[in-house]
């Protein structure tokens, strides 16, 4: 099933997405992303992060989010995860 994670930084994350960038592109590639990227601010800054995954269930998809680098270095506000059947762009 597909899983959407709506992630929003904090606003005083500073630098730490830009740091932790390379390690959740990695991490990333171990999973079957169905879609992703990042949140943009007004200004076009990164401000968070949207991914699309496909895990068997929900409880996957949270363990999904826990572990990535960005989630366990603390640059997240606020997750949250919300199931999602796919009906157009597929």
């Amino acid at each position: 099933m597909h899983y959407v994670i709506h992630a929003l930084d904090r606003s005083d994350a500073g630098d730490l997405r830009a740091r932790t960038r390379p390690d959740h592109l990695a991490y990333l590639a171990g999973f079957e992303v169905t879609f992703g990227g990042p949140l943009l601010d007004d200004d076009g800054e990164m401000c968070g992060s949207l991914i699309v995954v496909n895990v068997e269930t929900r409880e996957a998809a949270e363990e999904f989010a826990a572990g990535d680098p960005y989630a366990e270095a603390g640059l997240f506000e606020r997750v949250t995860i919300t199931g999602l059947r796919p009906l157009l762009g597929t």
